[in-house]
Parts: structure tokens; C-alpha cells; sequence
């Protein structure tokens, strides 16, 4: 899937927030991202894949959490 084809899908959606993301891993805003493991970034999986390898492309580092990790910052 190209770009343009993630955008328009994202648009169509009303994804605004995932359109900001790559905005801002264009624009050298975003450099990491941390998602839980397992939950992902959108309730799609085709459309979340493509996001995720797109973010990748654009330089952004994805860094998958697990609950234990999440458990960790809580205490901190």
C-alpha cells in the first residue's frame, strides 16, 4: 500500500490522530513510538501494519511493551 493510499484510508476514517503521527514523523517530530504488544496502534490489522511499516520507512523507531513494562513506569 502507498502513502497515498494509507492517507486516504486514514482520511476517509477520520483518523486524525494517525494522520498527525505521520505528519510528524515527516516533518523528523517523531522518532519513537511505544505501543503495548499485541494491542497495536488501530483496531484494523491490514491498516495498522501499513501505518506501522510506514512510520518505520519515515524513520520513526516502533517499540513494542509488554504489561510488565507498562507495570514499571506505573511504580516509577
Amino acid at each position: 500500500m502507498t502513502k497515498q493510499e494509507i492517507v486516504a484510508q486514514l482520511t476517509e476514517k477520520k483518523m486524525t490522530e494517525v494522520l498527525e503521527l505521520i505528519e510528524d514523523a515527516e516533518s523528523g517530530d517523531l522518532e519513537e513510538l511505544e505501543l503495548v504488544q499485541g494491542i497495536g496502534l488501530l483496531a484494523d490489522e491490514q491498516l495498522n501494519q501499513e501505518v506501522l511499516r510506514l512510520l518505520e520507512e519515515l524513520g520513526v523507531t516502533i517499540t513494542y511493551l509488554s504489561g510488565d513494562d507498562l507495570d514499571e513506569e506505573e511504580e516509577d
